[in-house]
């Protein structure tokens, strides 16, 4: 293998190993801030809403890394490590999808998809090609 192909390829490699810590610890922080500002009107406001987006944009960018690596490196993934990565890129898309007829509970409805992404991208992790 050419050694610049080489070193792309474990550039993607790490590219999406740390856009899984991103994306879990992300998500963990945007779940539990969003449950706390259900119950307190303090911790609600502008920056909940950017880290949030910020949170599952990164889950985005990480299936279409994914997607890269494995058609650059021609991998075979175990079948629920794109189960659990794509189950969190529909679930990103659900829950941006239902916005408005949550708007009432929309802190805890964000701050429950938040933690059941960072469960899903841990689950994913786990089993993971590494």
């Amino acid at each position: 293998m050419n050694p610049v192909v080489a070193v792309v390829l474990a550039s993607i490699r790490d590219i999406h190993r740390a856009l899984a810590w991103v994306a879990v610890l992300g998500n963990a922080v945007a779940g539990l801030w969003a449950l706390g500002a259900h119950s307190s009107t303090a911790l609600r406001g502008r920056a909940l809403w950017w880290w949030t987006a910020a949170a599952q944009l990164a889950i985005v960018a990480q299936a279409f890394v994914g997607v890269g690596l494995v058609t650059a490196e021609g991998l075979d993934p175990p079948e629920f490590h794109l189960l659990y990565g794509s189950a969190a890129v529909v679930s990103v898309g659900v829950v941006y999808g239902y916005r408005h007829q949550v708007e009432a509970r929309r802190h805890l409805v964000y701050g429950l998809a938040g933690l059941f992404l960072m469960g899903l991208g841990i689950r994913a992790m786990v089993i993971g090609p590494g």
